[in-house]
């Protein structure tokens, strides 16, 4: 398998190769996630499904923090391959992995620990409560894989090759369905089980993943890679990037925890809502997260060659295709939203609010897909501060709607938290991406 090239050949073309090979695997990684929704809430009911989306409210404040320091990571990979600095690029890729093992202790620690304080933080329903710690403590306590499923695989978007991901995603998949099916309906573990079959399916994407990286004749790592240098350059940089995207993802899904407590309180059918509504998002924003992954490893390749121009080139194709999805995906929300919901919920009030939710949500979906555009350009362009403060200014305002609209609203609330949300945290980067362009065409 080849990796593309970013500063070089058409745009379009280089985009458009790699988007769909990254798309497809992200649709696949949420296949086996919702398919896990499915197979919970067929096999447990409704309370399940709420146990399990309520957790992943919380592990996503650790989950993002690992995506984010990660990404951050492939910046700097992705800016010293552009350059064909491949010396640099080896450092670069070995302290990634030092720095990720440190990571994967610290953050399992803090999971493991903090995992029942915060669910009654988040004032989870007393019924939730032991199938949130079953499947919990077995995601943390496999935190480390997950570290490394992302590293190796923003490693391998660093330098081009998205098909591999995808790959490993079909193989993880099949293999956490079957899991699935075994542990839940033949050996009846429980909902622990969906958490195991998670963590063995990611296990095998690290081993695909891994495997191709070091088959990479620059990706030839030697123990000299690995010393330590005294003046920790490398490992400052990728701090530098990889803290503040960090930071950013963990201090969003703060928010989100204060809108997850906030639903909590309504009851059950409230959360049981939420859950799915938030598993469908993580689903039709699925072309906006490969966007950014996609013009993250573009501009970081162009920025690093300094190939300033294409840069501002591929960001106006990437608002093109980011338009197209969201008309597309926008509609089948609007017009089938009933449906969606009716899959994964039996309550007729959880599947009313859902409905509602999706709806409302179609409208939003473009103002998303843009976000991830903007966002990831300035990351590229090897500047995390500007993503890091659009996610503080993003928590500030889901925070404030959802706070101030839920006794007024209703359960219409968490879309105008969700809406507002993004508005905000667009211009911030749109903003600072057209500036920045400016400053280094004009250098």
């Amino acid at each position: 398998m080849q990796q593309t090239d970013f500063t070089k050949g058409s745009i379009t073309k280089a985009l458009l190769s790699f988007f769909f090979s990254m798309l497809f695997a992200n649709i696949l990684q949420q296949f086996y996630s919702f398919a896990d929704m499915v197979i919970i809430g067929k096999g447990l009911g409704d309370t399940a499904v709420a146990a399990v989306g309520n957790f992943t409210t919380f592990s996503f404040f650790i989950t993002g923090f690992i995506m984010g320091m990660t990404n951050g990571f492939s910046v700097v990979i992705s800016q010293v391959y552009g350059e064909k600095d491949f010396a640099a690029f080896r450092r670069a890729a070995a302290s990634s992995i030092m720095l990720s093992v440190l990571a994967a202790l610290y953050l399992t620690g803090i999971g493991l620990w903090y995992l029942r304080p915060v669910l009654y933080i988040m004032r989870t329903e007393r019924i939730l409560i032991a199938d949130c710690l079953s499947y919990g403590y077995v995601i943390f306590g496999g935190l480390t894989v997950t570290v490394f499923y992302n590293l190796f695989s923003a490693m391998l978007r660093a330098v081009g090759d998205s098909r591999t991901p995808l790959l490993a995603v079909m193989a993880s998949s099949c293999i956490n369905i079957g899991l699935d099916i075994l542990f839940l309906f033949i050996l009846d573990v429980g909902v622990a089980g969906a958490a195991w079959a998670t963590i063995f399916a990611q296990l095998v994407s690290v081993a695909i993943c891994g495997g191709r990286l070091f088959t990479i004749r620059e990706f030839r790592l030697s123990g000299c890679d690995f010393a330590f240098d005294f003046d920790y350059k490398m490992e400052r940089e990728l701090l530098r990037n990889g803290v503040p995207m960090a930071l950013m993802n963990s201090v969003t899904s703060v928010g989100c925890i204060f809108v997850q407590s906030c639903v909590n309180g309504y009851g059950v059918a409230y959360t049981s809502a939420y859950s799915v509504c938030n598993k469908y998002l993580n689903l039709f924003m699925l072309p906006g997260i490969t966007l950014g992954f996609t013009v993250s490893a573009f501009s970081g390749q162009n920025f690093g060659a300094g190939e300033f121009g294409r840069i501002r080139g591929g960001m106006r194709a990437a608002g093109i295709m980011a338009l197209v999805a969201s008309l597309i995906l926008g509609a089948t929300l609007f017009f089938f939203s009933e449906l969606l919901a009716g899959l994964m919920l039996a309550g007729r009030e959880a599947v009313g609010y859902t409905s509602l939710f999706l709806r409302f949500l179609a409208a939003f979906l473009v103002l998303l897909n843009l976000l991830f555009v903007c966002r990831s350009c300035v990351q590229g362009m090897g500047k995390p501060a500007v993503p890091m403060c659009s996610g503080i200014a993003e928590m500030a305002i889901r925070i404030g709607v959802i706070f101030f609209g839920l006794p007024v609203f209703g359960f219409t609330a968490a879309v105008y938290a969700e809406g507002a949300a993004w508005i905000g945290a667009l211009l911030i980067n749109l903003f600072s991406c057209l500036h920045f362009l400016r400053h280094v065409e004009n250098e």
